[in-house]
This record gives structure tokens, sequence and C-alpha cells, in this order.
């Protein structure tokens, strides 16, 4: 039973993915902030099933706070899938952006990604085995009104998605990407009203949270072991 790690676990998103990767076999890692309550509904409701999940608490911007937890954890056996889930909107159009708005994204999307990632690589390394899955966002590919920040939180991503992948797949280590465009959840449903989905998507529906978990259920997969340092898209056409 491998292990697997999921960020910002407690979400829309992230919660599916949970489900997902229990389902195909895996023990899954639940990580929360302040969603504490939310990420152990979550794995009791995995437990319940049959499936094996535990909940881990810290702060993905504190890279002390992250090598506390997951240093202890990869002592003896690797983490070999992780799914780089959290991440954080702060919208202003630009000339109104405070600093505190664009640190914080930039802080969870990207310094995050660089805390957790860098604490499970060299037990993943020597493993070699692993699957890196990193959720960027269409606003990376496309830009969007309003999300300087997180377009450039989740561009970076993507640019470090595609030199890791170089770095580590001859050790049998894949790292991709996934841009969400329009996906079903209590923030897109505050951003978007049906018509203006209807609009934008040639599907003329939002995406499932399940959908966009499927895809993640593949890459982790060993289905997947030819596929790396790519960014996929799942918009229902939006781009």
């Amino acid at each position: 039973m491998k292990r697997a790690l999921v960020t910002g676990g407690s979400g829309a998103i992230g919660s599916a993915i949970c489900r997902n990767l229990a389902a195909d076999g895996h023990h899954v890692l639940i990580h929360a902030n302040s969603r504490q309550q939310e990420a152990q509904k979550i794995a009791d409701a995995i437990m319940v099933l049959g499936g094996s999940a535990q909940v881990l608490v810290f702060d993905v911007t504190d890279v002390a706070a992250v090598n506390a937890v997951l240093q202890p954890l990869v002592e003896n056996e690797p983490i070999q899938i992780l799914v780089n889930n959290a991440g954080i909107h702060d919208d202003a159009v630009f000339p109104g952006m405070q600093i505190e708005q664009w640190q914080r994204v930039i802080d969870v999307s990207l310094n995050g990604f660089y805390h957790v990632t860098q604490a499970l690589m060299m037990p993943m390394i020597c493993s070699r085995w692993g699957r890196i899955i990193n959720m960027s966002s269409v606003a990376a590919i496309t830009g969007n009104r309003g999300q300087v920040n997180y377009a450039a939180a989740k561009g970076a991503l993507n640019a470090a998605t595609k030199s890791l992948a170089l770095e580590i797949a001859s050790r049998g280590i894949t790292v991709n990407a996934i841009a969400p465009g329009i996906i079903d959840s209590e923030m897109s449903q505050s951003a978007f009203d049906p018509q203006a989905i209807e609009r934008l998507v040639p599907m003329k529906r939002a995406g499932k949270p399940e959908e966009v978990a499927d895809l993640v259920s593949f890459l982790a997969s060993p289905r997947a072991a030819y596929i790396t340092g790519q960014i996929i898209s799942i918009n229902g056409g939006l781009v």
C-alpha cells in the first residue's frame, strides 16, 4: 500500500481526490490547516468504506511546521504520491492589490509547493518510484482579470513542474500539473452564475470535482508512467 499526501485535502476538489486515492488502495494523508474538522470527516468516511486515511495538520507556508510533521513520516518509508492541491484566492485588480494579497497567494501556492515537495523528495528518489501532481489553473494559461497574483503563482508552478520533471525522470518519478477550469464548488458558485458558465464553457456546465479526481487517479497510477512534465487542462473546452 503506497502512501499519498493531498495538501488542501478538505475542499471540494481535495476531498474528491482523497476519496479516489483511497478507493485505489492507497493510504491517504489528508492535509488541513484551518479545516481540521472537515478533513477528519473525510478520513472517517474513507475508513467507514474500508479505506485507509489519516489527517495531518500544518501550514504549508511555514517550512518548520511542514518539516516537523513530514520528516518523521518519511524516516523509514517514503510518501510516494504527492498532490499539491493547497491554494488560495485573494482577488483584486492589480492597481488596487495590496502587498499582503500578493505575498499570501504566492506563499501558499508556490512556496507551499516547495516546502512540502522538498520534504518528501529524497526518500521518494531513493525508492525510485513516485508521482507528483500539482494543481494549477486555467488562469495560469489564459490569465484572468483580478487574479494577477493567482495567475503568477500557478504559472510559476507550471514552470516548476516542467523543470522538476526533467530532473527526476530517470528516478522513476513523474511530475505533472492539472489546470482545472470552472469546477463546481462553493468558490465557483460565488464567482459564476449558471448563465455565465453556459456562456463561457462550450460544454455548458461546470466540471465536477470527481472528474478532476479521476485524472489525478490516472496520473498517480502505474498506467501513467510515461507521462511527465505536462500541464493537462480539464475545462470543458474553455480554452
